[in-house]
């Protein structure tokens, strides 16, 4: 049985891309504005897919540095050492800093990979102009958006351990080239998940039907 439904667009109606509300188009009308914030308002966010593309393919470049190189170099009285996030994990494990060493590897290990997994998933489907379970896509897209945030942990971690030493002069802790590709990772697929437009999903579904 198959759910019949009106789109905003079928019915003249547009979203705010900033602010949420809705206007009506008017016909014979040119550039519209929303009336509450001032913005264009489109039918759908310009360029949606290429610029999703884009972030998310520079996301998955710079990826494989962020996992490579050093994320942080720990210069003590007793040894000095460098770390990136895999083997900081395995050094927190070690040391019986188990629930650290979890919470380090989900968000700095495992959110990242699902969030590009889950974004490539979306794109692909909606350049394929799938209708199949839009719903279900919906909730990813909403799980990317949510769980975005969270990727800055092993950032805010050595940022915060920098800041500690520092101030208890008992070593020299400095971040390494790959907490700044790290950095660049999780931003650029905010960005991905930012510019995609997930109105896009509902576009094809009445071709499954």
């Amino acid at each position: 049985m198959s759910t019949r439904f009106s789109t905003a667009r079928e019915l003249g109606l547009l979203a705010c891309h900033t602010c949420g509300l809705l206007s009506r188009r008017v016909a014979g009308t040119g550039r519209l504005i929303c009336p509450r914030c001032g913005v264009s308002l489109h039918e759908r966010i310009p360029r949606s897919l290429s610029r999703s593309w884009a972030f998310l393919v520079a996301a998955i470049i710079l990826y494989l540095p962020a996992n490579l190189l050093p994320i942080m170099h720990v210069t003590s009285l007793v040894e000095s050492r460098s770390d990136t996030i895999l083997s900081g994990v395995v050094f927190l494990l070690l040391h019986d800093s188990w629930p650290l060493a979890l919470i380090v590897f989900f968000a700095s290990v495992v959110v990242p990979v699902v969030k590009i997994a889950i974004l490539v998933y979306l794109l692909l489907s909606v350049q394929a102009r799938s209708g199949r379970r839009p719903a279900d896509r919906m909730r990813l897209y909403r799980f990317t958006e949510f769980v975005g945030r969270w990727s800055m942990v092993d950032v805010f971690v050595v940022t915060v351990l920098v800041a500690l030493v520092q101030l208890g002069r008992v070593a020299d802790i400095e971040a390494g080239d790959g907490a700044l590709y790290f950095a660049a990772v999780v931003i650029l697929t905010m960005l991905a998940a930012k510019t995609f437009d997930p109105r896009l999903i509902w576009d094809n579904v009445r071709r499954d039907e």
